[in-house]
């Protein structure tokens, strides 16, 4: 079976929507008082993940899904095998730092040992309404939610497989979708769903998911042939995207145009451009999930070290202080790419599994 097309901009996109939540999560210890509005919506960084993964699963796996080729098991061992041995590091050198921290007499706080989590945490259940105490890396909520939609992939391809001739019902029924659970969850939750993690997470990730099933759609049936239509698109819905999150547009609104730029993104690879291409927006694309789960870990250590050895009084920063804690997170990623998250999966995969398929089901090829 040949390799899905490679969407290099996709990848490269990885790194921005990772580096927009850090921005929102280290932006206090710069800054007193509100963010920037552009930066308070850098939350919508994990949604944009969320439709990129829907878009990127289907991508690879639809097809097979549909042709009866597709192995659950081995499906499910491919999903763990890439986002768990980064989650369980991260988990563990965050307890070795906090038992370091208490030997050495400094407090890591309430807020981040929580032992009624732990188990939840393990398993990736943090976000299925288990562990609502929270704690730990905060981050690893929204992993917890993509497992759910990896677990439940089968409901989504099955939705999605009969429409694939009809790109703009399914998206007009995913858009709903997202417009609907928006608007509606405040009105039971009492707060917007796109700030669910650790009660509602896995909830969040089902309309982006399924926005970006139906996205896929639409980039399969080539809805826009013309490379200079991608570039267009992708440029004026970058400064949407932009606008709207300085003028606090909704964010299922934005959630919308998210699923426009993946779209627009996906075509301009498609149609031989090499716009979001180079090797370097790849690799750091390729080092954005470890970028993700290593923030809260890097800020603890960088702080408490800079802290110490400055001389620093709690509170904000030094600006240039602030940069390099910014900056240094892309190397502390990198090192925990090529040391725990690429060879651990590279393992993992390499383990053969059987048995666990969908009925009448031939096992395909997994992609690496």
């Amino acid at each position: 079976m040949p390799r899905p097309e490679n969407l290099k901009p996709l990848t490269t996109l990885r790194i921005f929507a990772a580096a927009w939540v850090v921005l929102y999560h280290y932006w206090p210890l710069l800054v007193a008082g509100d963010r920037p509005n552009a930066v308070e919506k850098g939350y919508l960084g994990v949604e944009l993940f969320f439709v990129l993964s829907g878009f990127i699963l289907c991508h690879v796996y639809l097809q097979s899904f549909g042709e009866k080729r597709f192995s659950y098991g081995s499906f499910l061992w491919a999903r763990l095998a890439r986002i768990y041995p980064v989650h369980l590091a991260t988990l563990a050198g965050l307890a070795a730092l906090i038992a370091a921290a208490t030997a050495a007499g400094f407090s890591a706080g309430d807020n981040v040992v929580v032992w009624s989590s732990l188990p939840a945490q393990i398993l990736l259940l943090q976000a299925w309404g288990l562990g609502q105490d929270g704690g730990w890396n905060h981050p690893s909520w929204s992993i917890s939610a993509e497992w759910f939609a990896y677990v439940t992939f089968p409901v989504f391809a099955l939705a999605f497989w009969p429409l694939r001739a009809r790109p703009w019902l399914a998206t007009l029924l995913a858009g709903l979708l997202v417009a609907a659970l928006n608007l509606i969850f405040p009105l039971i939750a009492g707060h917007p769903l796109t700030e669910a993690t650790t009660a509602w997470g896995a909830l969040r990730i089902v309309p982006c998911f399924a926005f970006g099933c139906a996205v896929y759609l639409l980039w399969r049936n080539r809805t826009v042939t013309s490379q200079a239509a991608a570039k267009g698109l992708a440029a004026g819905l970058l400064i949407a995207i932009a606008g709207g999150a300085a003028f606090e547009l909704p964010d299922f609104l934005m959630v919308l145009m998210f699923g426009g730029l993946i779209l627009a993104l996906a075509s301009m690879a498609s149609t031989g451009s090499k716009i979001m291409s180079s090797p370097l927006g790849v690799y750091l694309g390729e080092v954005s999930f470890s970028v993700y789960m290593i923030c809260i870990p890097w800020e603890l250590v960088f702080t408490r070290v800079a802290r110490a050895g400055l001389g620093l009084a709690e509170g904000q920063l030094p600006w240039p202080v602030w940069a390099a804690m910014f900056a240094g997170v892309i190397p502390a990623a990198m090192v925990l790419h090529h040391l725990v998250e690429r060879p651990a999966r590279n393992a993992m995969r390499a383990w053969e599994v059987s048995g666990f398929r969908l009925p009448g089901a031939r096992a395909a090829a997994e992609p690496t």
